[in-house]
């Protein structure tokens, strides 16, 4: 497993876990609508910004298993996101390409907060993040995007 920058080779499987209701039920996104050009768009905007880092989370032959992300990078914070494949979930992708980059957003982009939210419907993903003891807080100001509704809505945690 390595983390490694998104490819074009990637969009194909990319648009697998996006049309996979199994994978996107609860996510905030209707990935349903996403196509091959949204995901070539996505991978070659992914290495021409500032502001976020998203990168493919692969396996031993180099094939992507999902996307990990910190987004809304500022001087002290950065929101956290990960999707894996469906072939990928429970065999470690989440948990190595989590921890991967929240080592790189503290040691590297030197973030002293970043967390990520989770909608409470979303019981593979809660059991996750309590299985791996993150703490919840109260949504955070730098939350970018979401309404104070979903604010109140989504559970929030932070490392």
């Amino acid at each position: 497993m390595k983390l490694r920058k998104l490819e074009k080779k990637d969009a194909s499987l990319m648009l697998e876990w996006m049309h996979d209701d199994f994978v996107v039920h609860d996510l905030r996104t209707d990935f349903a609508s996403k196509t091959i050009e949204d995901c070539l768009s996505f991978i070659e905007n992914s290495n021409n910004t500032k502001t976020d880092l998203h990168l493919a989370i692969v396996d031993d032959n180099d094939e992507y298993m999902g996307t990990v992300s910190l987004k809304n990078i500022n001087n002290e914070s950065a929101e956290f996101g990960i999707t894996v494949r469906k072939i990928a979930m429970g065999k470690g992708f989440s948990s190595y390409g989590m921890s991967e980059i929240i080592k790189i957003g503290k040691e590297k982009k030197k973030l002293k907060k970043i967390y990520w939210c989770v909608h409470p419907d979303n019981h593979r993903a809660v059991r996750f993040y309590e299985k791996k003891h993150y703490r919840h807080v109260l949504a955070p100001d730098e939350a970018c995007g979401y309404t104070e509704n979903e604010k109140k809505e989504y559970i929030w945690y932070e490392v």
